[in-house]
Parts: structure tokens; C-alpha cells; sequence
């Protein structure tokens, strides 16, 4: 990134935070949860699914299974059961069970306060463990970047990667750590209240005046 490209993308996200900001004032996740490992289960079962859909799954999951030894002894069978609806189900219903046996048995049941301890969570991705490290304990090691944050960060010319670990490093670069958390849960808003990711108009969109050729890329945001 050239020093003028990052003096440019630097005032566009200060725009962009700005505008997200007033639209949704506070950032907050949409998926519901009781307890800290609850919060990673319902991130991890996010994966390629809504949190509406979500939600409804771990209302039931959530009464059925109280502890982490719930969670670690379930059969695979079983929690695969527990966790269709919300797709990948095989892998989803893998990783929470080992996800409680880790945690159980090598941070004594208390999800650990680092993003390098953190990834080490069958599950638990860089994006799912910046999401849980900064809902749970405001800890920003990093931005999630995930599918909307991703599109959003290339149509927006916020970074030169399609990666999302560059992309990540790239908005890091460019915006005070205090606004990481929200710049993602405020661009999964925006995404699914007004720039869905299907192919359309956005010239009347709240953040299309800060890059108004935000509104010709969606070639190249795919």
C-alpha cells in the first residue's frame, strides 16, 4: 500500500465508520447466548448459515446441553442431529464436541483471553475468535473479516487482496484499533439491510457517496 493510497483509504473508512456509526450506534452481535462457550458455539455454527436460523437452533441445543462434560461426552451421531439445520453439519458437530474437550481439559473450562490461544479451538478460526474475543471480553486482536466485510473491503478499495487475512491486515492499517469491532458487526448489518450480496443498484445506498464506484464493481467484489 503506497503512502497516498493509505492516506486515501484512512479518510474513506473514517467516512464509512462515520455513516455506519449513525445507522447502527451500537454494535452488537445478533446471536443469542447464555454463557462464554455458548457465544463460540452459536459463532461457530454461524458459519455459512443466518443467525435467525442460528438462533433457533441453539435454543434447543443450549437447553440440552448444560455443561462443557454435556457437550464433550454427546455422541457425534447425535450432535449432528443438533446442529443440521445450520449446514456442514458433520464438520459443525465435530468441532463443537473437541471445542469442549479443549477447553475442559487444557484451559481448566475458561475460554482463554488470547487470539493465539484462541485459534489453537477446533472451530475457532481467526474470524470466529476475533468475533468471541471482542463480544465477550472487548479484546481486539484483529478484525473478523467475513464474507460481508470481505466484499465490502474490496468494493470500497479498502485493500489490494481478495485474501481475507491481507484484507484484515490491510483495514488494521488504516483504522484505530478502538473501531475494529464495530466496523464488522455494523457492515453485516449494513450488508443485510441494504447492500444484500446479489448483483444491484446501490446509488441510493447510505455509504455509496463516500465511493461512488462502489456502485460499478460488483464484477470484481464477487
Amino acid at each position: 500500500m503506497t503512502p497516498y493510497k493509505k492516506k486515501q483509504r484512512i479518510a474513506r473508512v473514517s467516512a464509512m465508520n462515520a455513516i455506519l456509526q449513525d445507522l447502527y450506534p451500537e454494535a452488537v452481535i445478533a446471536l443469542n447466548y447464555h454463557t462464554d462457550f455458548e457465544c463460540l458455539i452459536a459463532v461457530q455454527l454461524s458459519a455459512q448459515c443466518t443467525d435467525e436460523r442460528v438462533n433457533k437452533v441453539t435454543a434447543k441445543l443450549f437447553a440440552k446441553y448444560k455443561t462443557l462434560d454435556d457437550y464433550a461426552n454427546a455422541s457425534q451421531a447425535e450432535m449432528e442431529k443438533d446442529v443440521y439445520q445450520t449446514g456442514f453439519f458433520r464438520n459443525k458437530a465435530k468441532n463443537v464436541i473437541a471445542a469442549a474437550k479443549k477447553v475442559r481439559d487444557e484451559f481448566d473450562g475458561e475460554l482463554p483471553r488470547t487470539l493465539q490461544e484462541m485459534i489453537t479451538i477446533p472451530g475457532a478460526a481467526r474470524k470466529t475468535s476475533n468475533v468471541v474475543l471482542s463480544t465477550l471480553y472487548g479484546i481486539h486482536e484483529g478484525i473478523a473479516v467475513d464474507t460481508h466485510v470481505r466484499r465490502f473491503a474490496i468494493r470500497f478499495d479498502l485493500s489490494d487482496y481478495r485474501d481475507p487475512v491481507r484484507i484484515e491486515k490491510d483495514l488494521q492499517n488504516i483504522m484505530p484499533r478502538d473501531l475494529w469491532w464495530g466496523f464488522n458487526h455494523r457492515l453485516v448489518n449494513y450488508g443485510r439491510d441494504y447492500c444484500k450480496a446479489h448483483k444491484h443498484d446501490c446509488l441510493e445506498h447510505p455509504l455509496t457517496v463516500v465511493y461512488p464506484k462502489a456502485n460499478t464493481l460488483w464484477p470484481k467484489a464477487k
